[in-house]
């Protein structure tokens, strides 16, 4: 498939200014990042983020931009011999500027990028928490309260990460900026600075409390609303809850994922509920009404004379009303006709005497049992 021009990605014109085209990538960057795209716009949000990210780094690299100008998709493709070959410090920063601040934006701040002094800023990472409810909570949706790893700041050195009557110092190796540049013949590369992993600062002696971190781990209680007719797999998010930042970067999220036990009588199938109801020989035989069980209380069911073991009866809206549902699902019963055990002689007696009688009658009484007869015969025909 062939790629859109990527004036049109950004929908901007072919004469826009530089800043025309940072404007028209953050609007676009925000509306299709997958943290803002949950379910089944989640692919589609991808590709479209991924597709605008492409276009804004061509068109504000001045180089890239005139290539592409001149000669389009051939003119920037490296396997076709366009392009620099790589993002060169002017391109990079240009890009690297323009996607922090679309992270600042939707979180609050850098979600990759800089802050004042250079310094590397990143969003923490997400957290994944499993939760188990019943049946029942998942139906009907629940409070519950959840305790999950939280940091706080080190109360031995406020924070700095330093041994108390000491600071932290400027980074010799990148003196301060956070990043260090790696030449290879005529190419820069741009990396986080490996001596003081972006910050900018080295502590020559670290907290003992904290160990340089500035931060000590604790446990912390949070309040979870978990929504009435939420299945199996589902997940909650809870913003801001997960890993904190770096360089005072924003903190991930927390997704809380539910796990539905085993029920003992039901089992879920989307909104839908089903049960297999007991019967005995004679109620089966005879008819009569059977009390079931509901997740809102009892119900009955008439059964028919003569109702066979596998029967299925439909009560509406006797299910589960899904989160994304306008009505609730509905229950279904299955009936299990119990064969008699653990009988008496007398028993014994009675059902040999009934049986004779339904031999004597013939088949009129097993239409199941003439039916695989007949096609047991004309099997073997």
């Amino acid at each position: 498939m062939s790629k859109r021009d990527f004036y049109d990605v950004l929908g901007v014109a072919k004469n826009a200014s530089d800043e025309e085209i940072k404007k028209a990538y953050r609007k676009l960057a925000m509306k299709h990042h997958p943290d803002r795209n949950q379910g089944d716009a989640t692919k589609k949000a991808e590709e479209k983020f991924k597709e605008a990210k492409e276009a804004y780094e061509i068109l504000s690299d001045a180089s890239k931009r005139a290539a592409y100008d001149q000669f389009g998709h051939a003119g920037v493709d490296p396997s076709m011999g366009g392009g620099r070959g790589g993002p060169g410090p002017e391109g990079f920063g240009g890009f690297a500027e323009a996607f922090g601040d679309i992270f600042g934006d939707i979180f609050g701040g850098g979600g990759g990028g800089r802050r004042g002094g250079g310094q590397q800023v990143y969003r923490g990472a997400d957290l994944s928490y499993a939760m188990e409810v019943t049946l029942e909570e998942a139906a009907r949706g629940k409070d519950t309260q959840i305790r999950i790893p939280s940091w706080e700041s080190c109360e031995t050195c406020h924070g700095s990460g330093a041994k108390p009557g000491t600071s932290a110092k400027t980074c010799p190796s990148c003196h301060g900026a956070g990043t260090v540049h790696l030449r290879q013949g005529f190419f820069s590369i741009q990396q986080t600075c490996p001596h003081c992993r972006g910050s900018g600062k080295i502590i020559p002696e670290p907290c003992s409390a904290c160990s340089g971190a500035g931060r000590i781990k604790r446990q912390k209680t949070l309040e979870v609303k978990i929504p009435a007719g939420i299945n199996e797999g589902m997940r909650i998010r809870s913003a801001g809850n997960g890993e904190p930042g770096t360089n005072g970067g924003p903190p991930g999220d927390l997704y809380i994922e539910i796990r539905v036990r085993p029920h003992e009588v039901f089992e879920r199938d989307g909104d839908d509920l089903h049960c297999t109801v007991p019967v005995g020989l004679t109620t089966a035989a005879l008819g009569g009404t059977v009390e079931v069980p509901t997740l809102d209380g009892k119900a009955e069911i008439e059964l028919p004379e003569g109702t066979q073991h596998g029967k299925t009866f439909r009560l509406r809206g006797k299910g589960i009303k899904g989160i994304r549902s306008s009505y609730p699902g509905d229950l279904y019963c299955h009936v299990g006709v119990e064969t008699p055990v653990k009988l008496t002689e007398h028993q014994r007696k009675l059902l040999r005497e009934l049986d004779e009688s339904f031999r004597k009658a013939g088949d009129r009484h097993s239409p199941g049992a003439k039916s695989w007869t007949d096609r047991v015969k004309d099997l073997f025909k």
